[in-house]
């Protein structure tokens, strides 16, 4: 390639590279893959290291320059950068719009309402088209030179994009203020591989985008991902400017990301419709806000406002419910993951956060409970991480009571689990169960599934468990509703018969009874006889998946214990993405109908062999008419079945307390 051809081709790969970008971040569209832009991003870099003398400023491959700062350049605002008065609802609105009106008589008002992005306020000024320096909001009169950072955001144009409507706007002087946001699902990704690195994770994503910016060194920026939403566009004439539905026009112009929610209303009633329907619907938004931005449309009335204080008169911020809470911590439960590891789990006194109940949260490892020093008793703050995640934000030590208990991740692993051995691998904040490597778990947790007490799958034995997880076809439970016949007849174990009757056997079990799919599962605690009493109790999987620490102890025989294993095993998050699998298989047990049955109250314990039927299959009858199956005789035992080759030893036990003696036959009568 000559000289000429490279120059020709590194301005057309500019220019395309740029296309993308500005589809993609501003249009919320795409003109190719993300895999076809890198592509061509690593073309680009490859002739510009060809030809250096070709190398720009503006060229999209220079997002990381210059070795790390030794501090930030204080620099003062042309504009302050004010904030705004917070109301709280529809009343403290409608008293700013009778302000307005007064100060402002016989005019008709617009209102500009936008999402208000939980982030880091930015200027970026533009000279003649091209990016020359980013402040912080700062003090509001004074922040902070963080070009250099900011040269990192994808999403940040280096030079405007030019077009026959916005040539003014690329002469002179063009301050364009924005948010610096990380989104949730980056935040979410982020922490996951901190945490599974044994690193301490971060508190929310408005915190770590601020504290991503102010560092020295532009090459730890490059590395989170970042991004820029403007909300304001300056000019020193403001005229140029006359509305801020025309700025975001103006903005989504030259190629600056904007929130496409932003809307004008002419009256109160439509700028509270807008306010309810975003309240339910930002969580659908890929960044946290905690509520919206309403200003005047009319750019000069609102500057003729002028300021009270160090807040416009012309704007207010509409912020949603607390998206925090206070609750008490009333005990920490550990949660063994099928990985082997062992994560503590709050478990709280229910409080409402963001619209919905929370009662507990991961506190991730032993380092970062003993870092934040929160003990079972204590008060904390809660907020729910992207609006979703319940986390602890602090612990409030002067609501801290005297019978605090510090927790101890190592005493806890043994006297909650005294039959499995933990480990804590060198350089890992996380104890592990002691041998059991993710295949290992994975495959007794197969067998307890597919038992004949959980959902019964015929020839899913031992050896088939093993020979689909070790061939890679079976990861998680729900994997087994994946499994094709094709699939097996590549492993040495089948053939077509055996092959179409494993397949058919899965399939046959989609929904199971409740009662069978809650044993199934392998909650720590949970055998058949509790999960028949949860299944009776609650109903419903959901039902079941949301209950309260109260709730659970309604159930007659759950003890602390069973619940708090309950709410552990439901709060982590493998297993509610293994769930949320098994919806998406079509894969659901049935809802508990029957409302009693005719041996309600009763309760059975069969010793000895039966000739007709099995006990496991005498169980599931008895529990299907309402009667409860035991193991053992005890005080309030109804009846003990007599088979073959039965022991004494019950049968004493029975006369002793006065539990009735019954053969099969009379067995067989009562159960129809």
């Amino acid at each position: 390639m000559t000289y000429t051809e490279a120059k020709n081709r590194i301005e057309k790969l500019k220019k395309l590279i740029n296309d993308y970008r500005y589809h993609y971040h501003v249009l919320d569209e795409s003109i190719m893959s993300e895999a076809a832009a890198d592509s061509l991003k690593h073309e680009l870099t490859k002739l510009e290291e060809t030809y250096p003398d070709l190398l720009t400023n503006d060229s999209p491959t220079q997002r990381v320059a210059g070795t790390a700062l030794d501090k930030f350049v204080k620099v003062e605002h042309k504009y302050p950068m004010i904030s705004l008065n917070d109301v709280f609802d529809r009343e403290e609105v409608e008293a700013w719009i009778k302000r307005t009106d007064k100060l402002a008589p016989g005019r008709t008002h617009q209102y500009f309402c936008d999402i208000k992005m939980d982030g880091l306020a930015c200027a970026l000024i533009y000279e003649n088209g091209t990016l020359k320096q980013a402040v912080t909001r700062g003090d509001s009169m004074v922040g902070e030179d963080v070009t250099q950072n900011i040269r990192t955001i994808i999403n940040v144009l280096v030079s405007m994009r030019k077009n026959k409507s916005n040539q003014l706007f690329l002469k002179g002087r063009t301050e364009v203020r924005g948010e610096i946001v990380m989104y949730k699902k980056d935040f979410a990704e982020l922490n996951k591989k901190r945490e599974a690195a044994g690193k301490p994770i971060f508190a929310n994503p408005r915190n770590l985008a601020a504290g991503t910016i102010r560092q020295l060194d532009a090459r730890l920026v490059a590395e989170r991902p970042l991004h820029f939403r403007a909300y304001d566009l300056l000019r020193d004439n403001p005229a140029e400017v006359p509305s801020n539905d025309l700025a975001y026009k103006v903005l989504i112009s030259l190629g600056i990301t904007t929130n496409n929610q932003a809307e004008v209303f002419s009256d109160v009633d439509l700028v509270m419709k807008f306010a309810d329907e975003w309240q339910q619907k930002r969580h659908e938004l890929p960044f946290n806000t905690d509520g919206l931005v309403i200003k005047l449309n009319d750019r000069k009335l609102f500057a003729d406002l002028g300021t009270v204080g160090k807040t416009p008169r012309g704007a207010v911020a509409y912020k949603y419910a607390a998206e925090e809470a206070t609750t008490i911590v009333k005990d920490i439960v550990i949660s063994i993951g099928r990985t082997g590891a062992a994560t503590p789990v709050a478990v709280f006194d229910p409080v409402v956060v963001a619209g919905t109940t929370v009662q507990h949260a991961s506190l991730h490892n032993a380092d970062e409970i003993k870092r934040r020093d929160i003990r079972v008793g204590d008060t904390v703050v809660i907020y729910k991480a992207g609006d979703i995640i319940p986390q602890v934000e602090k612990v409030l030590l002067e609501l801290r009571p005297k019978v605090a208990k510090t927790f101890n991740m190592f005493t806890e692993l043994s006297r909650q689990y005294p039959e499995l051995e933990f480990v804590r691998p060198e350089g890992e904040a996380v104890y592990r169960v002691k041998g059991a490597t993710g295949p290992l778990l994975l495959k007794r947790a197969l067998e307890h599934f597919a038992s004949k007490s959980a959902l019964d799958i015929d020839t899913l034995g031992e050896k088939n468990v093993e020979a689909l997880v070790d061939a890679n076809l079976v990861h998680d439970l729900a994997d087994l509703y994946t499994v094709t016949k094709e699939q097996l007849l590549n492993l040495e174990r089948f053939a077509e018969v055996s092959a179409e009757n494993l397949v058919n056997a899965i399939g046959a079990k989609k929904h199971p009874s409740l009662s069978r799919f809650v044993y199934g599962l392998g909650i720590r605690h949970v055998g058949t006889q509790t999960a028949v009493d949860l299944a009776n109790y609650f109903k419903k999987l959901d039902n079941l998946g949301t209950a309260t620490y109260e709730n659970l102890r309604a159930v007659n025989g759950i003890g602390e214990v069973v619940a708090d294993s309950i709410l552990g095993w439901f709060v982590d998050d493998d297993n509610q993405a293994l769930l949320s699998k098994f919806r998406v298989l079509g894969v659901w047990p049935r809802d508990v109908t029957i409302a009693g049955g005719k041996l309600s109250g009763k309760s059975f314990v069969v010793t000895g062999t039966l000739e007709t039927m099995g006990r496991e299959a005498v169980a599931e009858k008895v529990r299907n008419l309402g009667g409860t199956f035991q193991s053992s005789v005890a005080s309030g035992t109804t009846y003990l079945v007599m088979g073959k080759n039965a022991g004494q030893s019950k049968a004493d036990k029975a006369k002793k307390l006065g539990t009735q003696i019954i053969n099969e036959t009379e067995l067989l009568k009562l159960i129809g």
